[in-house]
């Protein structure tokens, strides 16, 4: 694939728009940020908040730590750090300077202001909107369909902004479905890496920070340092330990940022840090890894554009699966070996619920790349799953899109159960 063809620079925009930087585990950081956003259009600290939120908000938040908080966990948490510390210019990173002393003013805040959290039933898995309210005064702003997508902006009375199709992004996002796994085998060959340096080694500087804090410090279940201690250092198993403990800090409020991959910092991590174990074990060159980070992104990408940001389908699965597609690409491997790699590995772990961000998801990447690296080494054995058992579709795409109707599909009903259970 030259940079003639027209899905070059397509490849090059998807890779910007996705691999960005987040503090904190996203959804909460999207409450932050809607927060944020409130006070300041309201212009006036809020004494009273309402946040209206998606079943798959308040899942994704019930249970994990919000950075900057002093550990604190939950919706009102992230709204009122949002409130009190927010920077609602800088996204996805709106808490990531926050100070010892507005962390005590967002103790004081949250005791001191009602905060009322009600579900919605919307179509949207992702949406929220922060009304914050002072005196007769009020400003309502609506996030919807990814994390940072602002589509409604109110004060009082008077509408500042409003999406000409909610839940659609107001700046146009990059059609996906230019991608395929020949497509990003065939980019990731032929890209120039000064094309892809900066957001490729930014992600490697950032995630590798990020899982190294988790391996030498005390993070939730320490599933990344557990796998070592106990299962040795084979590099089969260093590579699912580096993701999983990257998940062990970044679920526990650890505050170092993270490069994330389909809205999602764990979806980040464990597309990367795996390859980049192999990488280090094998001595593998800087141009190779960066190409092979490329795949693993791609292909993480492609699957979760079938399956949507959020659903019951736990999407450590895909970016895990697609780890191991970087994996075989880094050693060198065909296309075809690729491809027999994520369907032998998806088709095996693809029943993996999402039941919100919490140190479980550590153990989910770990199984998930245990699942990925399986997939390789069985066709590089000459073992492969063949179409017709159970979902493995008539070719690689097929399978993809199988695996899409299963989670975006199949698992609707899943999910209202699992968030049924959760908000009991």
């Amino acid at each position: 694939m030259n940079k003639s063809d027209s899905r070059y620079q397509l490849y090059i925009n998807i890779l910007k728009e996705e691999l960005v930087p987040a503090m904190g585990c996203t959804e909460p950081i999207c409450l932050a940020y809607a927060a944020a956003k409130a006070h300041q259009v309201l212009g006036a600290k809020p004494d009273r908040v309402e946040v209206l939120a998606s079943g798959n908000i308040i899942k994704n938040v019930k249970s994990v730590i919000v950075p900057n908080t002093n550990g604190m966990k939950g919706i009102k948490a992230a709204v009122a750090v949002g409130i009190v510390a927010g920077n609602p210019d800088k996204a996805l990173e709106v808490i990531a300077n926050v100070t010892p002393e507005q962390k005590k003013k967002t103790e004081d805040y949250l005791a001191s202001t009602p905060i009322n959290v009600k579900h919605i039933v919307c179509r949207d898995q992702l949406d929220v909107t922060v009304k914050a309210f002072n005196g007769e005064h009020h400003a309502d702003v609506r996030i919807c369909g990814f994390h940072t997508n602002i589509v409604h902006i109110q004060k009082d009375n008077e509408v500042l902004f409003e999406s000409e199709t909610i839940s659609k992004p107001t700046k146009e996002l990059t059609d996906r479905s230019c991608l395929s796994i020949a497509g990003i085998v065939d980019f990731a060959d032929s890209v120039d890496i000064q094309d892809i340096k900066e957001i490729i080694g930014r992600q490697i500087q950032y995630n590798t920070a990020i899982s190294d804090e988790g391996l030498k410090n005390n993070w939730g279940a320490n599933i990344g340092s557990t796998l070592l201690k106990y299962y040795g250092n084979d590099i089969k198993v260093k590579a699912k330990a580096c993701a999983a403990a990257g998940s062990d800090a970044r679920m526990n409020g650890c505050e170092l940022p993270v490069i994330i991959n389909s809205g999602s910092g764990n979806q980040g991590l464990t597309v990367s840090m795996p390859v980049i174990a192999y990488a280090e074990e094998y001595n593998i060159d800087d141009d190779r890894l960066y190409r092979a980070l490329v795949v693993s992104n791609l292909t993480a990408i492609h699957q979760k554009t079938r399956i949507g940001r959020l659903s019951a389908y736990c999407g450590a699965v895909s970016a895990g699966c697609a780890a191991a597609c970087g994996i075989a690409y880094l050693l060198g491997e065909s296309l075809d070996v690729i491809e027999h790699t994520l369907t032998n590995a998806v088709v095996t772990v693809s029943g993996i619920i999402c039941d919100g961000a919490k140190a479980s998801c550590a153990a989910k990447i770990a199984a998930s790349v245990e699942s990925g690296i399986l997939g390789y080494y069985m066709y590089k054995n000459g073992q492969q799953f063949e179409a017709g058992d159970g979902i493995v579709g008539c070719d690689i795409e097929d399978t993809i899109n199988n695996v899409g109707l299963v989670g975006s599909i199949g698992m609707k009903e899943t999910d209202t159960e699992i968030i049924d259970i959760m908000t009991k």
